[in-house]
């Protein structure tokens, strides 16, 4: 077979270097060789799917031929195992009907077409039938444009299909954001990026892995519109292109990149490549950029080669990695970067080092690897962001009000899809119909919004058949955006194949993944023989997968898994695959399995004891609860750790990701223990967690306004069958005294009666929050959704928040259902003459404001605190303040 498979190769190999440059999808021949030669070295594995059948069919033209290895030879694995051959023949030959079809295709460069047209993927979302459902309503809103008014456009028809909520880190596909009417900022960059490249228009997902100077991360897209790339915020038109809410927020970014499948050769700096993906730094378009060189050496001073050099941010109350190199043989390292600080972290065979850096003020920056397992030391950090800036280009009067008004449009047509969803009464009265619980029904459905037909007819069907209970017990088992797009099939296969209503047992969520139909299609294929092998003990099972598994983690994409019946049919995996795979084998055999939420391993039950599935050893570690179960007692190699700290009055019970995490030091590099939001020093850490013996590293800090963070950072060893006592202690913050400004508070606004009132009689004896607010862009959706997120807090301290949209249009524009309940102290308004910004912003002497504008003032009017823009963490900011001596 593989001597039959380089024979086909070398042969396509002839007849593509004898068709001619002109008809080619390369527009050189060193470019072809490449692809072909790295289509070469993937076609054992391709082998194992539908990808030779497809790309060898006598029937395709030349240019379909090439276009077909060029995806596959950079595709993620998953992709060539989870989908069919005819998918991507499909999605080949609308690109190839786009391009004969667009006026502007003409223009566009072969390798342009070939990067960010050709592909059906933009990053990390989950596929679908987007071209073939979407091309001919996209393609005729654009007839007649000009290409920059084309991207316009299509930016205005994904308004008005979605608009933006947070959601949980699985990327939805673009069909699903549409049938959900609302999506994170990747799915909606996702869904963008689609639709350009629907009708022919270069595209791109760009994005920040994180802010230096906010929590979060943000995704957006460049569209290549007549002979240059161009920015635009996913789903949120503006008038004119390179314009956006977060101009600012960019000009303060460390670093801005995107991904490009294939080995991309563009003018853009590379920051890093491997077998599929090209990623280019892109910084230096929207920020001002430096180059910080890095020397690593040994404890004698001694150059070190080949380290793992990783630059780090502080997000999320974590040192984040943003981007990893190696050292040259000299032991140097450059990364360009905005002019804010991070900290560097490099590491070779269990020895590390770690370094502040002022990237445009510290050349070179030496990390001394002086380091090792078992070393416990601490320190504190100030790390401060880039100082920002951004330009914005202008906007004609005219420009900004019909943009208005095409947004009022597209608002609209989006409520109307919204309004085809089931209702409560209408989902309670199919329960009732169906016998079926009403509150439960009632809440499936609702969440599942525009995939309620699906959900429905599952819930139908089951009823009929005696199974109602049991598959509202499986609708309760998923996320809620499971329910947005999981279609009937596989939630018929779910239901109908387990006879244990277990949660380790039944549900179909494993991790992260898109969920598919996998259990009744493994108990057919493995064979009885084996199954009752792995029944018996389970062991025998992660034997199974360490020898008849081939690992290629690096033909895949970390978040985008080959779903289980892929890895069984094909015998290939890459680590999380093949833990995705094991646990749902399991669970088809009635062997409880899971992946621990907190460290990522993977666990299994038996005979009543729970043993992690170690697939690099020869026997099971049974040796103590997961982390899941982090209140049980420690035994051999496991320990605790429990936390220490003394509550204040602005910070009674400290938070996991907002003000601390932990990671655990392997191997000299960090791994972050992933646990819930809602866990808490109180709640979680108090009395100790259960964790694997070994090193950790334990970081807190405190933001200010700025976006300067005070970070805390210690290392300490969690000991065999023992206890780590730690003390969460934060970092002192810059909390100012000494007012920044005054506002008259005797100015008016309109209350949510839409009576003129002054200022003054909506605030209290004490300090208030006054925030001035747009709507339906991410800034003011993350703001009042940071507000939701500390209600509690908030609503003890009882001081009067009073927020006031920036004009009449963006009071219309707002969807308070779309919020989750705030605190009771919230009082809406609008600032219709915009007589409190402009108090506000003078008040402070600032020249030039983002919204939203949140502000703390005192009974007198003095401005104690004020952010503006795109901020994360609000609610524990404002709580900061207001409980400040």
């Amino acid at each position: 077979m593989k001597r039959f498979l380089c024979i086909a190769v070398l042969c396509a190999v002839a007849m593509l270097s004898a068709c001619r440059t002109a008809d080619s999808l390369f527009s050189d021949p060193e470019t072809r060789s490449r692809a072909l030669a790295d289509f070469e070295r993937r076609s054992e594995l391709l082998a194992r799917c539908d990808a030779l059948r497809v790309a060898d069919d006598p029937a395709l033209t030349e240019r379909e031929r090439e276009a077909l290895r060029f995806l596959y030879a950079y595709m993620p694995l998953s992709d060539a195992l989870n989908y069919d051959g005819d998918y991507f023949l499909r999605n080949v030959r609308l690109a190839e009907r786009t391009r004969r079809e667009m006026p502007w295709s003409a223009a566009v460069p072969a390798d342009l077409y070939r990067h960010f047209v050709l592909p059906v993927r933009a990053n990390n979302e989950d596929l679908d039938d987007f071209r073939e459902r979407c091309f001919d309503e996209l393609s005729a809103r654009v007839r007649g444009l000009s290409m920059t008014d084309a991207v316009l456009e299509v930016n205005r028809w994904c308004h008005e299909k979605a608009t933006y909520t947070p959601t949980d880190s699985r990327t939805a596909s673009p069909l699903s954001t549409i049938h959900a009417a609302a999506g994170r900022c990747g799915e909606e960059a996702a869904l963008l990026v689609a639709a350009l490249r629907t009708v022919g228009i270069p595209a791109r997902q760009v994005y920040t892995p994180r802010w230096a100077h906010t929590d979060d991360n943000h995704a957006w897209v460049e569209a290549w519109a007549d002979g240059a790339w161009h920015f635009l915020g996913a789903c949120e038109p503006e008038p004119v292109l390179d314009l956006g809410w977060f101009n600012e927020p960019a000009s303060r970014g460390m670093l801005i990149c995107t991904n490009v499948f294939g080995y991309y050769e563009g003018p853009e700096p590379v920051l890093h490549r491997t077998a599929l993906t090209t990623t280019i730094n892109i910084t230096a378009n929207y920020a001002p950029t430096e180059t910080l060189h890095v020397q690593v050496v040994d404890a004698a001073g001694t150059a070190v080669p080949d380290a793992t050099v990783e630059y780090k941010l502080y997000n999320y109350a974590e040192l984040y990695t943003v981007a990893t190199q190696t050292s040259d043989s000299a032991g140097r390292a450059a990364f360009t970067a905005g002019r804010g600080d991070l900290v560097v972290w490099a590491s070779k065979e269990g020895r590390y080092g770690v370094a502040k850096a002022s990237v445009g003020e510290d050349a070179p920056v030496t990390v001394r690897l002086d380091r090792t397992a078992g070393d416990v030391w601490q320190t504190e950090l100030t790390l401060v962001p880039p100082p920002g800036g951004g330009t914005q280009p202008p906007v004609s009067a005219s420009q900004r009000e019909e943009n208005t008004r095409r947004l009022a449009v597209g608002d609209s047509l989006r409520a109307a899809h919204i309004a085809t969803f089931r209702t409560k009464a209408q989902a309670a009265a199919f329960a009732r119909e169906k016998g079926l619980d009403t509150a439960i029904t009632a809440r499936h459905l609702e969440a599942s919004k525009g995939n309620w037909p699906e959900v429905e007819s599952f819930l139908t069907g089951a009823a009929a058949d005696g199974l109602g209970d049991r598959a509202l017990q499986l609708l309760g088992m998923l996320t809620e955006k499971d329910l947005h797009d999981t279609p009937q099939t596989v939630l018929d296969d779910h239901l109908r194949h387990a006879t244990s209503s277990a949660p380790w047992i039944m549900n179909p969520r494993v991790g992260t993944e898109l969920l598919s139909a996998w259990r009744g299609f493994l108990l057919e294929q493995i064979p009885e023989a084996s199954a009752a092998r792995f029944r018996a003990d389970p062991q025998t099972l992660v034997a199974w997968c360490r020898d008849s598994l081939r690992l290629a983690d690096a033909e895949n994409l970390r978040l985008v898994p080959i779903r289980p019946r892929g890895v069984w049919t094909s015998r290939v995996a890459d680590a999380p695959s093949r833990d995705l795979f094991f646990v749902a084998v399991c669970r088809c055999l009635e062997i409880p399995a899971w992946l621990d939420a907190v460290t990522g391993d993977v666990w299994y039950t038996h005979a009543g004891r729970d043993c992690r599935a170690d697939f690099d050893a020869t026997s099971p570690s049974a040796n103590t609860p997961s982390a899941t179960f982090s209140g049980a007692a420690a035994e051999r190699g496991f320990g605790r750790v429990r936390l220490h700290y003394a509550p204040t009055a602005s910070l009674s019970d400290p938070r996991y990701y907002t003000h601390f995490t932990l990671s655990r030091l392997e191997n000299g590099r960090l791994r972050l223990l992933n646990y819930g939001e809602e866990d808490s020093w109180d709640r979680s850490f108090r009395d100790g967690v259960g964790l694997e013996a070994g090193d950790y590293v334990l970081v807190n800090g405190t933001r200010e306004d700025d976006g300067t963070v005070h970070a805390r950072m210690q290392v300490f060893t969690i000991p065999d069958e023992g206890t780590a006592e730690e003390t969460l202690d934060f970092p002192s913050g810059t909390l100012r005294s000494v007012p920044l400004g005054t506002l008259d508070t005797s100015v008016s606004y309109l209350n949510a009666s839409g009576a003129s009132s002054p200022l003054s009689g909506a605030l209290g004896e004490g300090y208030s929050v006054v925030g001035i607010l747009g709507a339906g862009e991410e800034p003011t959706n993350h703001a009042l959704h940071d507000l939701a997120d500390f209600r509690a807090e908030l609503e003890g301290l009882g001081a009067p928040i009073v927020l006031l949209f920036g004009n009449e249009t963006y009071a219309r524009r707002f969807e308070a259902a779309a919020f989750p309940p705030l605190p009771g102290t919230v009082q809406f308004g609008t600032d219709a003459g915009g007589a409190v910004r402009r108090g506000l912003e003078s008040g402070c002497g600032m020249t030039r404001t983002e919204l939203p504008l949140i502000a703390v003032v005192d009974g007198t009017g003095n401005i104690r605190s004020i952010s503006s823009g795109y901020t994360i963490g609000l609610g524990e900011r404002l709580t900061r303040v207001l409980t400040a001596e």
